[in-house]
């Protein structure tokens, strides 16, 4: 099955996305506490109330149809039966590290996945007042309440890639499969920002060679695919989603024309 989504589902599905975000932002300028969930990562009451306010609005005012796969949800036993429909993956606060730490690199995810691929994808970055937006029409970078802009990946420039790697994930594998390139600049940042960096042609590659989960990545995916680029498992196979533990395998997120770059 292959669905098209069109500006108003797209704009429709960015405003939860900023729903949720709002009151990310509430949580984020008080005292609020983490607690660990049983794979050990963090929590807090933002993501909580994140998820139930997208899982709603999806809900109640885009489809009831089609199965959510929402992060929260699943870390308490909630597990949609993925079959050959479409379906939802959320993550409502990617980045919790970030958020801990206070450092604005946090993000709320919503993506639809249709064959196995994302269609659409919203990543917003409440603490930044930035969204973007991506499906078949292209991505659009909107700051604040503006009208969107177009984005895409940029043609990397002659002097060498600049990659980006996590803030709080980044490790020995992932900056070792840089050195097969030829580098002008690395940096890092936290959650889907990695993805809209290289959608908006401001880095051009991003290889995560650690664990990670279907909901973190979708969005971010979306992005950055309709924004002319690619991820790709280290077999050189497009990432793909439903897999039946939603875990991703290692991954290189990265524009065109990186091969180019290559040390020979």
């Amino acid at each position: 099955m292959v669905i098209g989504i069109g500006l108003s589902t797209a704009e429709e599905i960015s405003l939860i996305a900023k729903r949720a975000g709002h009151e990310i932002m509430k949580v984020y300028k008080t005292g609020f506490t983490a607690v660990l969930k049983t794979d050990h990562t963090p929590v807090t009451k933002a993501d909580q109330i994140a998820e139930e306010i997208i899982i709603h609005a999806i809900r109640e005012g885009i489809t009831s149809k089609w199965p959510i796969v929402a992060e929260e949800s699943i870390s308490k036993g909630k597990i949609p039966k993925i079959e050959k429909t479409p379906f939802w993956l959320v993550d409502p606060l990617d980045g919790t590290k970030e958020f801990i730490k206070r450092n604005n690199e946090f993000t709320v995810n919503i993506a639809l996945i249709d064959n196995e691929e994302p269609i659409l994808g919203i990543v917003h970055a409440p603490a930044k007042n930035i969204s973007y937006i991506g499906f078949k029409d292209g991505v659009f970078l909107q700051k604040g309440d503006e009208d969107g802009v177009a984005i895409s990946v940029r043609t990397p420039p002659k002097n060498g890639l600049t990659a980006v790697l996590s803030n709080s994930h980044a490790n020995a594998k992932s900056v070792d499969y840089l050195k097969n390139y030829h580098l002008a600049k690395t940096t890092n940042t936290g959650s889907s920002l990695k993805f809209c960096m290289i959608a908006e042609g401001s880095a051009d590659i991003y290889p995560r060679f650690g664990p990670t989960m279907e909901w973190d990545t979708a969005a971010g995916h979306a992005i950055l695919k309709f924004a002319g680029g690619n991820v790709l498992t280290t077999a050189g196979t497009p990432l793909k989603y439903g897999k039946n533990n939603f875990k991703n395998p290692y991954f290189i997120a990265l524009s065109p024309d990186c091969e180019q770059f290559i040390n020979k």
